[in-house]
């Protein structure tokens, strides 16, 4: 039986990589940083809350839901298309190699059989274990050939070790053949913040644990990362690779003219970065409005790299579906038509070649 269920989820794929259709009204939007967990994982899940508002158990229901009351929100809200990955920390959370490359072959194969009913509303990114590069790049291969993924979502460093504090970052020479597969396959790789392992966050947010997690623990952790991938040449190595970064880039383009200056004088370090870090967020590098829906930031951040980096995305279920869509909307005070158009759909349906 297994195999067989196997066998129809590959042949519902196959079919959506030969021709993809969705569901385009030609004015509703498109979020692309939209959780989802399989139950084998819903213990990864703390006690924090849904959107503002909503409970533990109400997060926990949202995580595990596609059909119900997720496509509801999304007929309700205008939203065309959504990209559903795996909550943090999902496998980058696994230190044993095994068990994270087969808890991210499973995590792939059931949201393929999940929303394989609906693709038409519905696309993945898919989960990796990112021990081994090669092995990771395999499995990005498989989900993009064969179960029709649009790329795929890293959730920050890959923990391992016995004791969980060997942290593996891709910024690194060994993740070159993963790129590579990045690069053939030209799809993005959506970077998202994870909670540090115990070791770390005790040390930093013992004094202050409000801290923690997404007030200043996620993007403090994760444009570490971001700016590593830069700093170390990934992307001077593999010019043609995409990712994305949520959040509004992780405050990183707020701080683009200092980050710039002072990286300058790491050149007589050593630094292998061959540009600026600001010129990789103009061709490698974008970023979504995800739990971030500050309309002057996003002018600002529109006038440092430019309104065609920037992709709508909502956060569900930690942001309601109803908030994100109410800002976006009142983004016509401030944008042309064009702009907003591009904004809402337009960027993601070219960076995620939907109608290739």
């Amino acid at each position: 039986m297994h195999c067989i269920a196997l066998f129809a989820i590959l042949l519902l794929a196959s079919d959506f990589v030969n021709a993809r259709k969705w569901y385009d009204t030609g004015s509703g939007t498109i979020v692309l940083e939209e959780a989802w967990i399989p139950q084998e994982l819903l213990f990864q899940i703390s006690n924090t809350t849904a959107a503002l508002g909503s409970t533990n158990a109400e997060l926990k229901s949202n995580l595990l839901d596609i059909h119900n009351q997720r496509l509801e929100l999304m007929n309700q809200n205008n939203i065309d298309f959504m990209v559903i990955s795996c909550a943090q920390p999902c496998i980058q959370g696994i230190s044993d190699p095994d068990v994270a490359m087969n808890m991210a072959v499973m995590a792939n194969n059931r949201l393929a059989a999940s929303i394989s009913n609906n693709t038409a509303r519905f696309g993945a990114f898919a989960s990796l274990a990112m021990h081994n590069a090669t092995v990771a790049a395999q499995e990005l291969k498989r989900a993009v050939t064969e179960l029709g993924f649009l790329g795929a979502l890293v959730n920050d460093y890959q923990q391992s070790g016995a004791d969980n504090s060997t942290l593996l970052y891709y910024d690194q020479p060994e993740y070159d053949v993963f790129w590579q597969m990045v690069s053939e396959l030209n799809v993005p790789v959506y970077f998202h913040p994870r909670m540090n392992i115990p070791q770390i966050s005790s040390l930093l947010y013992h004094h202050a644990h409000f801290l923690s997690g997404a007030p200043q623990e996620y993007a403090a952790t994760l444009s570490t990362h971001i700016l590593g991938l830069c700093t170390n040449g990934v992307f001077d190595r593999f010019p043609n690779v995409k990712i994305i970064v949520g959040h509004l880039g992780e405050r990183i383009p707020s701080d683009l003219v200092r980050i710039d200056e002072q990286l300058l004088r790491q050149k007589a370090n050593g630094m292998p970065m061959l540009k600026n870090a600001s010129s990789y967020w103009r061709t490698n590098i974008f970023e979504t409005t995800s739990g971030n829906f500050a309309t002057s930031l996003l002018q600002f951040h529109a006038e440092q790299i430019g309104l065609d980096r920037i992709l709508f995305s909502i956060d569900y279920p930690f942001v309601s579906i109803p908030e994100g869509s109410a800002w976006v909307d009142t983004l016509a005070k401030v944008l042309s038509k064009e702009e907003l158009t591009f904004l809402k759909r337009g960027l993601a349906i070219k960076l995620l070649r939907l109608n290739n």
